[in-house]
């Protein structure tokens, strides 16, 4: 199957969205301008402003004195590229492969698309779609640079496969995106259509202007290999689901998902992986993109799993119009265990599953952090005597040791407290923890925990187990041995129970 491409033009991008965002600049001519050196530029222009004789890249002192009444904006050139961006993740709904074609152009690879919809169809919706919003221009070939010049240079054609030549031949020289020097020469010399110049052989060309003009010839007649590169990689895990009419109710949204997920773990069955993170894309019929992800503690291919996963977001997606298009994408992936049960193992392997299902579950209700797996490391250090886990199955390397009560809550990083001590070795009485004071009813200690020596040789900590008047413990240290001409250095670290 030969490459088909889609080239979208915008040749009015950043100007029409200001008409669309202020009304009152509609059917008027304005312009963005830019300083270069000692004198401002003209970047861009309204349709308007073009159909009264102006220019893009003209000083505009000149433009004043074609339009005297023209309107002036600065030039933004990074609001520009989002914006084109922006258009691009849009149009991700015809395909999962849309490049930037800086400044003001976008190419589709629409190879294999058109199950659904035809290629004219294609164009058709898309013009629709913008119509009375942007100004655009298509053109559809079997090259990248055969779909530029169609959509640069005519009013918007779709060259049959293999057909691209005969749609070149009438065109400017331009059309190949030659570089200003090269056109100039070919100006000079009475090439003033491709027609004139494509059948000369590529050593005269290239002895007259250049590699240039025989790799630009080559990529618009597809003999020379041009770069295309996508906005984002498409997921090898992705499937698309195309509705022929627009999906308003949650069943329908639901059958989607079914279909979806049965597709994606036959494939991932057979690949012996299954998924632990995945992401659903619907695209509506007003253009607006809206996602919702799912997590899991271990890799699964059990549908009507993952299809409760999903089943307790689908109120998050708000059909409006109807949904047009649903992409599920599989983010993260990992083997499925092949681990050998023995008789009285196979219970407590199913419980795992079970305890693990019912986990994403609740991740899904109370959040992606709400819970957490910690085993034990051989560390003194309390906070990097514990690790966080994701996988239900991995087991501890050591034991927890249990000689010492250890809080429930433990900060990532100790955090500095102010305190009243009565004698240097004794608990606090109170101590000041982002702005409250706390008074002290209870105390026992201290624990005194050393760094290893072959880390750091850091200063050791004193603990203390404390209970305040309220009744609430707290787990406080002092850094390093008390000192009369140094005033001693108090931490919190972590929250009992």
């Amino acid at each position: 199957m030969s490459k088909r491409y889609l080239m979208i033009w915008f040749p009015y991008l950043v100007t029409d969205q200001m008409a669309i965002r202020q009304e009152e600049l509609k059917g008027q001519a304005y312009a963005l301008i830019t300083q270069e050196r000692n004198k401002q530029m003209i970047v861009n222009i309204s349709y308007e402003a073009q159909h009264q004789g102006l220019r893009p890249n003209i000083p505009l002192a000149d433009a004043r004195i074609i339009l005297p009444s023209l309107q002036t904006f600065k030039f933004h050139a990074q609001k520009e590229q989002k914006l084109l961006k922006a258009m691009a993740e849009w149009f991700i709904r015809y395909t999962p492969h849309v490049a930037l074609n800086s400044p003001d152009g976008l190419f589709l690879d629409i190879t294999g698309c058109t199950v659904w919809k035809s290629e004219e169809q294609h164009v058709k919706e898309i013009t629709e779609h913008f119509a009375n919003k942007y100004h655009i221009k298509i053109g559809i070939a079997d090259t990248l640079g055969a779909a530029w010049a169609i959509a640069h240079y005519t009013k918007g054609q779709i060259a049959k496969p293999d057909e691209q030549l005969s749609h070149l031949l009438n065109l400017p020289p331009k059309a190949l995106r030659l570089e200003e020097a090269t056109l100039q020469r070919l100006a000079k010399l009475g090439f003033h259509s491709i027609d004139s110049f494509i059948h000369i052989a590529p050593s005269t060309l290239r002895r007259r202007f250049g590699d240039e003009i025989n790799v630009r010839i080559g990529q618009a007649l597809g003999h020379k290999p041009e770069a295309f590169e996508p906005i984002t990689e498409p997921s090898p895990y992705q499937e698309r689901l195309h509705c022929l009419e627009p999906i308003q109710t949650a069943k329908g949204i639901e059958i989607a998902i079914e279909n979806l997920l049965e597709n994606l773990c036959a494939r991932l069955q057979k690949e012996d992986v299954g998924i632990r993170s995945a992401t659903l894309s619907t695209f509506r019929l007003d253009g607006k993109l809206q996602q919702i992800s799912i997590g899991t503690n271990q890799p699964s291919i059990h549908i009507k799993h993952l299809f409760k996963l999903f089943e307790l977001k689908i109120k998050q997606i708000e059909p409006d119009l109807g949904i047009e298009l649903f992409i599920m994408e599989i983010t993260k992936v990992e083997a499925l265990a092949k681990q050998q049960e023995a008789l009285w193992q196979a219970q407590a392997q199913t419980d795992l599953g079970e305890i693990a299902e019912l986990l994403d579950r609740i991740s899904i209700k109370a959040g992606k952090n709400a819970i957490r797996r910690y085993l034990p490391q051989e560390h003194h250090w309390p906070e990097n005597s514990i690790k966080a886990v994701t996988d239900l199955k991995e087991q501890p390397e050591t034991e927890w040791p249990m000689h010492k009560p250890r809080p429930t809550v433990l900060l990532n990083q100790p955090e500095p407290i102010q305190v009243s001590v009565p004698i240097p070795d004794y608990p606090p009485m109170t101590f000041t923890y982002k702005g409250e004071i706390h008074r002290i009813a209870k105390a026992d200690g201290p624990e005194r925990i050393e760094q290893e020596w072959w880390l750091s040789e850091g200063k050791h900590r004193d603990y203390y187990q404390v209970e305040d008047e309220k009744g609430q413990r707290y787990w406080l240290f002092r850094s390093g041995h008390y000192d009369s001409k140094i005033t001693a250095q108090w931490f919190i670290h972590g929250f009992f129970a």
